[in-house]
């Protein structure tokens, strides 16, 4: 099954999804360092977004969130692309400046925790590849 959304930030990538069904906040709500979610409000609260593709409706809070996307990048924790269902500025910024490809206007819902996609955000396209249900 193929999904369709828009490119915000070209390249490829495939992994495994990690989903968060609540919008996200990089500022305090994810360790630069480790990749963790610590945002006290998250349904991901406590597992690793690093070499994942991260799945969360839209980005929430300070624009000091996009830099904490590119230490992410810089520290090798940061996720193999993002999948959002609207690209606000900060998440959209951050993705920009740390080259990770990015995909809006996707239905998240119809991805789950350990599915396997490969998102080829050249194209907008999201194609999941493997569904452990």
């Amino acid at each position: 099954m193929k999904l369709k959304g828009r490119r915000i930030v070209g390249g490829k990538a495939e992994g495994e999804v990690i989903v968060s069904r609540k919008p996200l906040s990089f500022l305090g709500g994810v360790d630069p360092e480790t990749g963790i979610v610590t945002d006290a409000e998250s349904d991901i609260r406590g597992q690793s977004i690093a070499g994942k593709i991260l799945v969360f409706p839209r980005g929430k809070g300070s624009t000091v969130g996009s830099y904490v996307i590119y230490a992410l990048k810089k520290n090798n924790r940061a996720p193999r692309a993002i999948i959002v269902e609207e690209a606000e500025t900060i998440v959209a910024t951050g993705a920009i400046i740390a080259g990770i490809p990015m995909v809006d206007d996707v239905d998240v819902s119809k991805l789950r925790p350990g599915m396997k996609v490969r998102v080829d955000a050249d194209s907008g396209e999201v194609e999941i590849l493997e569904d452990k249900e």
